[in-house]
């Protein structure tokens, strides 16, 4: 059996000292919540499976990844980091490849030019492809009859549209059908953040996680909403994820790596303790 993944994410913003990790909501209202490097080395030594680094602003802000803080990050820690922000060339892959990333994370630029996913992952290999997708729920069935409708826990229905720009540009993508697209292209994994429940901590969104774990042969990482570690057991059981992704509860100091997978352990989900 595969064992589930714990991956704390890092979510950063170029400030005067190279770089920020922030946490809001939707992405909004940031608040500081250390030095990148400090707080990955911290999640190495506690027993994080892996590490993702976003670079958040780098796409909105129409610039590259923040190469020097990859590189002083790769330099502390020894699991696999994935890096995502502003991706849009296969040099600028190989640059961050180059620092240190072991997988890179594309958005936006997948969504303008698909045909980067099949180029990146031809060049660079699918294991080294994260897709991710922001999305959101729209309950407007009746003009979408196209889109794959998805049950919510409390019966309603929505289709998921995926955004771009750090959640700030609607694309009228299908979440379900863009997922399926970039798999067939060669990616080797889907980071799926949920826009409604980024930052809130009421859980993940798990009619969506679990519609794509269903759907799809590639892992699935569950990203967005956690507030505590019972929400990741949810993550895996009902929504099938193959990893659950997580900031706040981590940054400010709710929950430990170690606590995380203890929990998890007891409740019987595989992990890697």
């Amino acid at each position: 059996m595969l064992t589930k993944r714990i991956i704390p994410c890092l979510d950063v913003t170029l400030d005067k000292k190279g770089g920020c990790v922030v946490k809001g909501i939707e992405f909004v209202n940031l608040k500081q919540a250390g030095d990148p490097v400090e707080l990955a080395k911290k999640y190495n030594e506690q027993g994080a499976d892996e590490l993702v680094f976003l670079d958040i602003t780098a796409s909105h802000e129409r610039r590259g990844t923040m190469i020097d803080v990859i590189e002083r990050t790769a330099d502390e820690v020894f699991i696999p980091l994935t890096v995502g922000g502003g991706i849009s060339t296969t040099d600028s892959i190989k640059g961050i490849l180059r620092a240190g990333a072991d997988k890179v994370s594309v958005n936006t630029a997948a969504v303008k030019n698909p045909d980067f996913v099949r180029e990146a992952s031809e060049i660079f290999g699918s294991q080294c492809i994260v897709t991710a997708i922001d999305c959101k729920r729209n309950f407007n069935i009746k003009d979408n009859k196209d889109k794959t409708i998805v049950e919510l826990d409390d019966g309603s229905k929505a289709w998921y549209e995926v955004v771009i720009y750090g959640g700030r540009t609607p694309t009228g993508l299908d979440t379900v059908q863009w997922a399926e697209k970039v798999e067939n292209l060669g990616s080797g994994e889907i980071l799926l953040t949920s826009m409604d429940r980024d930052g809130t901590k009421d859980g993940y969104d798990l009619p969506i996680t679990r519609k794509l774990s269903e759907t799809l042969d590639i892992p699935i990482i569950a990203s967005g909403g956690a507030g505590n570690i019972e929400h990741m057991y949810d993550a895996f059981t009902r929504g099938k994820a193959d990893a659950a992704l997580a900031a706040s509860i981590f940054h400010f100091g709710e929950y430990t790596i170690r606590e995380a997978k203890n929990y998890l352990s007891k409740k019987g989900v595989a992990v890697r303790v």
